[in-house]
């Protein structure tokens, strides 16, 4: 692969997707290759994210894209209905991707799981690109094997439709694997508040938010409480923009950012 890496942002004209696109522009050794989205069609993507004319049209047909331009990584930040095929056709083209998309169910990441096995592809499917709230699961876990009594409460802006977010998920795994608890489904599904792997994880959507987490951890005479906030979406991009060169040279698809930290 060229040392410059071609990047294909899905989603381009939404929140996050431009804020990709800044990003990736600004960034060393990354060039902005190409721009997908149903919105805006045809028009400069950067004038769209707010950094004037980058010669890159935003376009609505993914897979004559990745024909006519051929990036290195496509990078989704779509909604979950669209996601899945995004990364189905990135694969079918020998793309890599990179995939911050929320509301990912497992069978869905089950499938793209399987047909990159199939495929040999590579790819990350992050729930949270924060950096801080990848060392907040960290931390959850060591503290697990201690305070094994826990509860998370995660906390979003109103425009987020689904719950639990990805993040209190991952986080619950990270705690359940600690205790060693037995892995088993959700209970409460369509409900503020579930049981995930036997963690109590409570969601709460409010405007003026962006993106909280916190996990309590109670034991005699004391508690323990880990939390992060990301104050803006920016805090999302050095960690989107580390998946992107990681991804470059991964040989397989990985589940959060956690293994490309070390």
């Amino acid at each position: 692969m060229d040392d410059e890496i071609r990047v294909m942002v899905t989603g381009a004209a939404g929140r996050m997707g431009r804020e990709v696109v800044k990003a990736v522009c600004g960034a060393d050794g990354l060039v902005l290759q190409g721009a997908i989205d149903i919105a805006l069609v045809g028009q400069d993507v950067g004038a769209v994210a707010g950094i004037g004319p980058t010669g890159v049209l935003i376009r609505a047909d993914l897979e004559a894209a990745l024909r006519d331009l051929r990036p290195d990584v496509m990078v989704d930040f779509t909604v979950a209905r669209a996601a899945q095929a995004n990364i189905m056709t990135a694969i079918d083209h020998g793309v890599r991707f990179v995939v911050g998309t929320s509301g990912l169910g497992t069978e869905a990441v089950e499938a793209i799981l399987r047909k990159a096995a199939a495929r040999g592809a590579a790819g990350a499917i992050v729930p949270n690109f924060a950096l801080g709230a990848v060392l907040m699961m960290r931390f959850a876990r060591a503290a697990a094997k201690y305070f094994p009594d826990c509860e998370i409460i995660e906390l979003h802006h109103d425009g987020k439709v689904d719950f639990p977010s990805g993040t209190a998920k991952a986080t619950a795994h990270e705690v359940a694997s600690a205790r060693g608890d037995a892995v088993g489904p959700a209970r409460g599904a369509g409900t503020r508040g579930v049981e995930i792997e036997g963690v109590q994880v409570h969601s709460v959507r409010l405007p003026g938010l962006v993106a909280h987490q916190e996990v309590i951890f109670g034991g005699p005479g004391q508690t323990l409480t880990i939390r992060h906030d990301s104050l803006g979406r920016d805090s999302f991009m050095p960690g989107v923009l580390m998946a992107i060169r990681k991804c470059a040279n991964l040989d397989r698809v990985v589940l959060g950012l956690d293994p490309l930290l070390d």
